[in-house]
């Protein structure tokens, strides 16, 4: 499924859905809460016809060929208003590309076996390259990102890679995405191993650079469509300086920060070559 756009009026809404309704392609609402529905295309092959015709009906909601489709489909319509939820599985995949369901899932394998008594074993295989020649184990530069020690440790973290990573891979690409993992991954790992060692582990030294990359991007080129809302980048930055502040926390302040200054130097040069283009 995919989610096309979230309106406040059902009832308009409603219209749109029996027009394409007439044109065999189904769309499913949603309430959001907050007086909000989202509208869901059930079948992603008429993605671009589905999205053409919204812009039409957005511009003139009250043409006549919708309040017709309405007409006609009243009788055969089971309900007036039939809010199908889709699956949460569908949600997360109508936000998110392969690169970040790939990386979600695989947090999710590596943290129940972690619960399952390889804490350790997946630890020693996975952790930043401390001892000689592990630095040569190509895999430890990132595979401590992987890494997650509490429910709340890694449920924090996928949240923000699936909101942002997913964001950065729909508009941008897996490859994009993919960049922004490994090189993160490696500058912040490394600057966390020079400060405290390598007893550190999760994936939030990426997010921050997702916070960065995001923020320069919609600031220095907005006409690529991506951008970071000021409270979150807020409280983003609050949240690293609270960080440094508190003394009784293990996390890994450097390389929260080292991932948010890779991710502001990652989109000021995106968005240098975006403008030369122009």
């Amino acid at each position: 499924m995919h989610r096309l756009i979230s309106l406040n009026n059902p009832r308009m809404a409603q219209s749109f859905i029996d027009y394409m309704a007439s044109r065999q392609i189904d769309i499913q609402m949603m309430p959001e809460g907050e007086g909000q529905f989202a509208l869901w295309l059930t079948d992603g092959q008429h993605q671009v016809e589905a999205q053409a015709e919204l812009d039409h009906f957005l511009a003139n909601p009250n043409a006549s060929k919708y309040q017709a489709a309405s007409w006609d489909m009243a009788e055969s319509r089971k309900s007036h208003f039939s809010y199908n939820s889709p699956s949460m599985l569908a949600m997360i995949k109508a936000k998110a590309g392969p690169m970040t369901l790939l990386v979600m899932l695989v947090c999710t394998v590596i943290f129940v076996l972690q619960q399952l008594g390889m804490g350790n074993a997946i630890f020693q295989a996975l952790h930043f390259p401390a001892l000689a020649g592990q630095e040569w184990q190509l895999w430890r530069w990132f595979g401590h990102a992987l890494l997650h020690f509490s429910v709340m440790h890694i449920a924090f973290n996928l949240l923000w890679w699936w909101q942002l990573g997913g964001d950065i891979e729909q508009r941008l690409g897996s490859t994009k995405l993919i960049q922004l993992f490994l090189v993160s991954a490696a500058l912040s790992g490394a600057g966390q191993y020079w400060v405290e060692g390598a007893n550190f582990g999760g994936l939030s030294g990426v997010v921050y650079a997702l916070v960065g990359y995001l923020w320069m991007l919609g600031y220095k080129a907005p006409q690529v469509g991506l951008s970071m809302p000021k409270p979150i980048i807020g409280f983003m930055l609050v949240w690293l300086i609270l960080g440094f502040m508190q003394p009784f926390m293990a996390i890994a302040n450097t390389a929260h920060l080292v991932g948010l200054l890779s991710g502001v130097v990652f989109g000021l040069v995106d968005a240098s070559r975006v403008n030369a283009k122009q």
